[in-house]
């Protein structure tokens, strides 16, 4: 495998493109990987009729394709109804005039794709709803941390313009058998110390993140679903080999997402805070300042292995008010912010100066329901609360129209998704039947939502306790939390410390329905609300197929 063609710069800038949004979710990668494609897929095993009752079954032969698996899954999840399934987040942004940039649908804000527009361009300056949980790039879970770190550190794979998975710090990747993955590490990479890359360091970041006893308890575990650990096969030829535990099918294509590479030295030199507290990357750019929930600020890396970025320095900043990001935008004190509501998106449109950059993202909105704590331990309770929901209402009055219903885990355009699924209709009537036959009528439920961090999230969990309110016999309301104390509830790895029922997002830039339902819904997912061992069993099963090709 070759180097690409034209710069990474180049093509990460042109990844936010509308038509590269759409390819993104449709081509494969160069490893063998098969992502999601808009042709039809065999979906032998699929299922075509909608089942909604709680706890029926209907007999359906067994799939024969990953594909038809993953279907299954999300057939199951959709009822079984461990989430209020919500819908599918649009990504806005607010954008000067002084810079030239596309939104991606990962999320990520990657600032060596961006390039000014003006002289005053060349220092840019994003405002988040959040700032970082600490400056560890892999000792978190959340994309405003994400969009600090990524600007420092980098993997071994990422994707190009048109979807395929291209070299980083690898120069090759391949599989050498079923339950072996090799990778070429880069010669000539400098760390910003100076220190040179190394296959060392590679197997030290991978086995940093999958084995318990290498650092830090690593959240990051199930991102590398399947990966058991790597080590340097040949320092000579600069090759490192993955083990995992099975095919793992799209090993390859969480790579190209996943798995920062840190200096082995360097962290085995300092403690897990100074770590969280600087930088020791290979990345575009270098960390010049670090004020903990306040700002980060960096400078342009010229000794960059590769084109260096064309802007000089990046400040991210935060504002946990949209009304405050939008007011920092139009009085030029930022370049990008980011989650402009829907009712500040004409303030911005009529600026000289600003304008919306909007994209369907890869995240999904839901609200969790702890399968193990009454009511939600009832099939028909969780079943009667979709019913209530009114989906069509929120997108279109609380979003504007910024949002896509759903009705299961994984998204359109995603590999896996079930195309015979529909969202729940609103049905009061049903879903007061469902909460007479389950068994906990009266019930007073509340749900748990953080402020700022998603776009309209405090408005779409008030609407959703609203609505489920007007049940006569469930009493409903919304309780708001600091986004950081969410995530401290969530990512402990137990299910006993989150909240009954709660509001959350999940970006998945794999494209692949296994990436969202097992760390969430899996018996043993990192972040998982819900047990069930047939869905466990499916999963399974996905997860010994190939993805088929394209």
């Amino acid at each position: 495998m070759s180097d690409p063609d034209t710069s990474r710069r180049r093509f990460l800038q042109a990844a936010g493109s509308a038509t590269a949004a759409v390819a993104l979710a449709g081509c494969s990668g160069n490893g063998g990987e098969s992502t999601p494609t808009d042709e039809p897929t065999d979906s032998s095993g699929g299922d075509t009729e909608t089942t909604t009752e709680p706890q029926q079954t209907t007999e359906r032969p067994e799939p024969d394709t990953r594909d038809g698996y993953l279907q299954r899954a999300n057939r199951h999840t959709h009822d079984q109804a461990p989430w209020v399934f919500l819908h599918r987040q649009y990504s806005v942004y607010g954008q000067s005039s002084d810079i030239e940039w596309q939104p991606r649908t990962d999320e990520r804000v990657a600032a060596y794709a961006i390039e000014p527009a003006t002289d005053a361009g060349e220092d840019v300056v994003m405002t988040q709803s959040q700032l970082d949980s600490g400056l560890d790039p892999q000792d978190h879970r959340e994309t405003p941390t994400d969009n600090i770190v990524l600007q420092a550190y980098e993997g071994l794979l990422e994707r190009d313009a048109e979807g395929a998975i291209v070299e980083t710090l690898a120069t090759d990747y391949q599989r050498l058998d079923e339950t072996t993955v090799q990778f070429t590490v880069r010669d000539n990479v400098p760390f910003h110390s100076g220190d040179s890359l190394t296959p060392e360091d590679v197997a030290f970041s991978i086995n940093r993140i999958v084995k318990s006893d290498v650092g830090i308890e690593s959240p990051q575990v199930d991102q590398l679903l399947g990966v058991e650990g790597a080590e340097v096969a040949s320092a000579d030829d600069r090759t490192v080999n993955v083990n995992l535990s099975g095919l793992n099918p799209i090993v390859f294509a969480s790579f190209a997402t996943y798995c920062d590479v840190m200096n082995k030295s360097w962290v085995e030199s300092n403690d897990n805070a100074y770590v969280n507290q600087n930088m020791e990357g290979t990345g575009p750019f270098v960390l010049s300042n670090y004020e903990q929930g306040v700002e980060v600020a960096f400078e342009r890396n010229d000794d960059y292995w590769d084109e260096p970025a064309a802007i000089s320095t990046f400040t991210i900043n935060s504002a946990s008010e949209s009304s405050t990001r939008v007011n920092r935008l139009l009085s030029g004190e930022t370049d990008i912010a980011v989650n402009v509501p829907p009712q500040e998106v004409s303030r911005v449109e009529n600026s000289d100066d600003a304008s919306i950059s909007a994209v369907p993202s890869t995240r999904v909105i839901f609200n969790a329901m702890r399968y193990d704590v009454e009511p939600f331990d009832s099939p028909a309770f969780r079943q009667a609360v979709n019913y209530a929901v009114d989906l069509d209402s929120i997108i279109e009055n609380v979003l504007q129209t910024f949002g896509g219903a759903t009705g299961q885990p994984t998204l359109e355009g995603f590999f896996g998704y079930n195309e015979d699924i529909d969202p729940y209709p609103r049905d009061l009537d049903r879903a007061e039947e469902l909460v007479e036959e389950s068994g906990y009528a009266d019930a007073e439920i509340e749900l748990v939502t953080p402020i700022g961090r998603y776009l309209k999230d405090v408005e779409i969990a008030q609407a959703v306790a609203s609505q489920v309110d007007e049940l006569p016999n469930v009493s409903a309301s919304a309780r708001q939390v600091e986004f950081s104390t969410l995530v401290s509830q969530v990512t402990t790895g137990n299910i006993e410390d989150k909240p009954d029922w709660y509001l959350l997002g999940w970006g998945n830039a794999t494209f692949d329905a296994i990436q969202t339902i097992q760390p969430l819904l899996a018996s043993d997912g990192a972040l998982s609300s819900y047990a069930n061992d047939e869905l466990d069993r499916l999963l399974d099963e996905a997860q010994s197929l190939p993805s088929e090709s394209n």
